[in-house]
């Protein structure tokens, strides 16, 4: 019989303080009998604890307030830039933009135009009544602009200004029945006025219409008309014994001016929900496909309806506990679209044709929640399928949802941001992807931009364009700045030879009123970026060293307004930033009324030292191919002769294949022609 042995003396277990009773029951064992005084009966001892939370918490604050400021201290400090010129106008100010030697405002009532360089008020125009919300201003000549702005009734204005005055051409999305008026929403004037491009909604849908603009004939009708209203001046001076003299934008007041309407060349839908074929067979859907050398959006397939939903049903079982925790919702139409226009490139119009290369010849398009990046040729001969379902010219399908885009200064470069992360830079004159780059924390992109070469520095005088780099520009390496949601920077390196990098610049602030409202990259130096805050300040980075090296203040008693939406504009011809700031106010004044009139003030850049701050390098230039020497002109091309011959290899495949295609088409044509002719013979 087997009996159970102690094989180990036996010991007293050491106590536990997992086992022991808390301080609020009855029976708590005190390791120090002496303290048994201090304790407090209830409910003296949940006061104490409460008090001692506060202070525990106080503490707590103060100390994360002195390492704040001790950071801040080590820091450097950035300069303070006070403004070096200032004007009032007489409303307030919600837009602004410049164009030529003009500062164009809009206003809450209207619009008005100031001269740059005197900072004066020319004209003002508020016949509608109306406040426009965003302005666009393109320079059609010395003299001569176009305007393209938005009211809050969200329609779109198109202006002529010449000669200080300003000229209603029309407006775009007006009809007489107001019930059935779109709402624009988003406005893109090209670079020299040649075309403008408003996005509409309604309750329904949205859509893009793209309009060419007659500029030529308007410079004509304007140097006519100012010939003629110079001939009525000088014909009611002779005529009037008063020696005084009349001006001529008067004078042009007084005269019936009518210019050409814009022409709708365009109208660009949002890309339908793949659905059943509606093909019989397979060589209708073959007839349909075109030459087979381009990507599409999908719709000429043979995939049947009961496929579709089959295909459904099978991932609904599968992932039905997934779906129902994230609350998957149906396809519905985009109702916002982002798009550029593009200048001329190999891959939009090849190189055989002769083209402008300062004239637009395409757009690009993506729709929200959408794969695909659509580009469209601005085609004259496309104006009578201006009403009909467009399809694009090509299609840059991506893995994920785009989130944003940027386009570079020359056009050459397309930059494609997608919901995941993924950041993807195209090269569009050699038609190739220059960098393909992740940031592999989750945080979401909320914008991009371009940060400019240093060759396109303006040293030009008051009033001329930015001078911008030319079609084929040559340049060692492409920046990207990243701004995401969560107020963090990244910048993307992309060079021409050897890997792409990415780099953190500024990680989210933990300070709200740090919280990012907008960015903007200075022209004029290839590493700075304005960045304006919540709180009002508008500081410069240099993002070579990720330091804040320019704080541009406004002057006590004004503030930056409205803070979390700035008003502002760069001046690129005259390197200076023109920011709206309002008076401060008590509260009463606050919720009584807005304010009814805005200072603009101007920082001019040449004022300040930039240039030790932020030196321009060399190898960051944009140069012209016409401007390098022969044997940089021959190592150029010979680099890149070698690097992309692997991809002209699969090019002259791809002919190969294309060959085959043909023949196949031509054998599917045949045996259509022969399945009619047979049952012609039958029919018999």
């Amino acid at each position: 019989m087997a009996v159970n042995s102690r094989q180990h003396p036996l010991e007293i277990p050491p106590p536990s303080a997992r086992d022991w009773p808390k301080e609020e029951e009855e029976n708590f064992f005190l390791l120090d009998p002496d303290r048994k005084r201090d304790v407090l009966p209830q409910p003296f001892r949940m006061i104490h604890k409460l008090v001692m939370q506060v202070f525990e918490s106080a503490v707590e604050i103060i100390e994360e307030r002195e390492m704040l400021r001790e950071a801040q201290k080590r820091k450097v400090q950035p300069t303070k830039c006070f403004p070096t010129a200032e004007f009032q106008v007489t409303e307030r100010a919600n837009c602004l933009a410049v164009s030529g030697k003009y500062i164009f405002v809009g206003l809450s009532v209207g619009l008005a135009a100031f001269s740059r360089c005197d900072l004066k008020d020319v004209c003002a125009w508020d016949a509608a009544q109306t406040e426009i919300c965003a302005i666009h201003a393109s320079a059609l000549g010395s003299e001569c602009h176009v305007l393209l702005a938005v009211d809050e009734m969200g329609l779109a204005w198109l202006f002529c200004f010449h000669r200080e005055s300003f000229l209603l051409i029309k407006a775009l999305n007006e009809v007489e029945d107001i019930s059935q008026r779109s709402l624009c929403v988003e406005v893109v004037l090209s670079r020299g006025g040649d075309y403008a491009g408003i996005l509409l909604q309604d309750s329904a849908e949205a859509w893009l219409e793209i309009y060419q603009l007659p500029k030529d004939s308007w410079l004509t009708e304007m140097e006519e008309n100012s010939r003629a209203a110079e001939e009525l001046a000088g014909s009611e001076r002779r005529s009037s014994s008063s020696p005084v003299e009349l001006p001529v934008p008067a004078i042009q007041a007084g005269l019936d001016i009518k210019l050409d309407p814009p022409e709708l060349l365009l109208t660009v839908r949002p890309p339908k929900p793949i659905t059943g074929t509606s093909f019989k067979g397979p060589l209708d859907a073959l007839k349909e496909v075109g030459d087979g050398s381009t990507f599409g959006l999908g719709y000429n397939h043979l995939i049947k309806d009961s496929q579709w939903e089959l295909q459904d049903a099978i991932f609904c079982s599968t992932y039905q506990e997934y779906l129902e925790a994230e609350g998957v919702t149906k396809e519905e139409m985009p109702r916002y679209a982002t798009f550029h226009f593009l200048l001329p490139s190999r891959i939009l119009m090849g190189p055989e044709v002769e083209v402008e290369p300062d004239i637009p010849v395409g757009i690009g398009v993506h729709w929200y929640g959408n794969h695909n990046f659509c580009l469209y040729l601005l085609n004259p001969s496309l104006k009578d399928k201006a009403g009909s379902d467009l399809k694009p010219d090509l299609v840059w399908p991506c893995a994920a949802p785009i989130a944003c885009s940027a386009v570079s200064s020359c056009s050459r470069y397309l930059a494609l941001a997608g919901e995941d992360a993924t950041i993807t830079i195209w090269d569009k004159h050699l038609g190739y992807p220059l960098s393909v780059t992740a940031i592999l924390e989750e945080r979401f992109i909320r914008s991009i931009h371009f940060l400019y070469g240093s060759s396109v520095a303006s040293d030009e005088t008051c009033g001329a364009d930015p001078v911008y780099c030319g079609s084929d520009p040559v340049c060692a390496i492409v920046q990207l700045l990243v701004l995401c949601t969560d107020s963090s920077f990244y910048l993307v390196r992309a060079p021409k030879a050897g890997k792409s990098s990415i780099t953190l610049l500024a990680d989210r602030p933990e300070n709200p009123n740090l919280t990012v409202s907008a960015v903007m990259p200075v022209l004029a130096f290839p590493s700075a970026v304005l960045i304006f805050c919540w709180d009002g300040t508008v500081s410069l980075m240099n993002t070579d060293t990720s330091q804040t090296v320019y704080c541009f203040c406004t002057p006590p008693s004004h503030a930056v307004a409205p803070a979390w939406q700035p008003v502002f504009t760069v001046d690129s011809a005259n390197s200076c930033l023109l920011l709206r700031g309002d008076e401060h106010q008590n509260v009463d004044e606050f919720f009584q009324s807005k304010a009814t009139h805005s200072t603009i003030f101007v920082y001019d850049f040449n004022s300040y030292p930039l240039k030790e701050a932020i030196p321009k390098k060399p190898d960051l230039r944009f140069k012209p191919t016409q401007e390098l020497q022969w044997t940089e002109r021959c190592n150029i091309y010979l680099r890149d002769r070698f690097r992309f011959l692997p991809e002209r290899q699969e090019v002259l495949l791809e002919m190969e294949k294309q060959k085959y295609w043909d023949c196949l088409q031509a054998r599917a044509a045949a045996m259509d022609k022969e399945r009619e002719k047979v049952k012609g013979e039958k029919k018999q």
